[in-house]
């Protein structure tokens, strides 16, 4: 049985209502939330795509010869706790500082942060 489910990706933005236009005119998808520090828009499936204020956000160029591409995955799970104990054990962390309460920042074992979210955040 899987632990968590992917809903959402997140991209780093300079302006984020910008950014909402330009992904929700292209996929054609419905803004669910906007405002100037975060946007999520939903998809077919329950897919969402967020993006979020980075203030000094630098874009990444390509080629990209430092490898940073400036995404995270946001993935649904039933137990917060469990989901984050199932990451340090396949070998992922959980970094000190966490920013929320219905989510948990974690790492895999190269470094890349995701987001691990509340299941019932999601309907």
């Amino acid at each position: 049985m899987a632990t968590a489910t992917l809903k959402m990706v997140t991209l780093d933005s300079s302006d984020v209502r910008r950014d909402a236009a330009f992904w929700a005119a292209l996929l054609g998808w419905e803004p669910a939330h906007e405002q100037d520090e975060y946007a999520m828009l939903l998809g077919p499936g329950g897919l969402a795509l967020g993006i979020g204020l980075v203030s000094d956000h630098e874009p990444p160029g390509w080629p990209n010869e430092h490898g940073s591409k400036q995404v995270h995955l946001d993935l649904a799970v039933a137990d917060l706790d469990a989901a984050a104990d199932e990451v340090v054990t396949l070998g992922g962390s959980l970094p000190e500082e966490q920013p929320g309460e219905t989510w948990r920042v974690a790492l895999d074992p190269s470094g890349h942060p995701f987001c691990l979210t509340s299941a019932a955040a999601w309907g």
